[in-house]
């Protein structure tokens, strides 16, 4: 019994808070974006910009791996075991680099000459995917 009063004591607020909440009617809910100083942003924006960050994150993190290789081999000591994986490191570095700009490439042509900003996968336009089905008499 002991046991269950030390799991509940903590853990009992936490549930009735959460109770309290989901139990809230979401249609009763309402913001004033001009009191929050900000327009809250839809989901195209969201994964426009979660698409972007990638990208970014995706070169930032190959430039550091080739800098790291090129440390590794200036402080190798020319033992060849370490130049050689001194040098993989670098060759993965720089074919990451390519992959990213290819990548960037192939979609920002793709957003912009094949479809015409009218499917848009973030990169060049916002995120946006065109009405698939419409509604009758629009």
């Amino acid at each position: 019994m002991k046991i269950v009063k030390k799991v509940l004591t903590p853990v009992l607020p936490l549930v009735l808070l959460v109770s309290t909440v989901l139990a809230a009617n979401v249609n009763d809910v309402q913001v004033n974006q001009n009191a929050l100083n900000f327009a809250i942003p839809s989901f195209g924006d969201i994964l426009t910009f979660l698409i972007r960050a990638f990208f970014a994150i995706a070169g930032v993190a190959a430039l550091i791996y080739l800098l790291l290789g090129a440390f590794s081999w200036v402080t190798s000591g020319g033992n060849k075991e370490n130049v050689e994986k001194a040098q993989q490191k670098i060759i993965a570095a720089i074919t990451g680099i390519i992959l990213v700009v290819v990548v960037v490439a192939i979609v920002a042509t793709l957003e912009q000459v094949v479809f015409n900003q009218r499917l848009c996968f973030g990169l060049t336009c916002p995120f946006s995917v065109p009405a698939l089905l419409r509604a009758p008499g629009t």
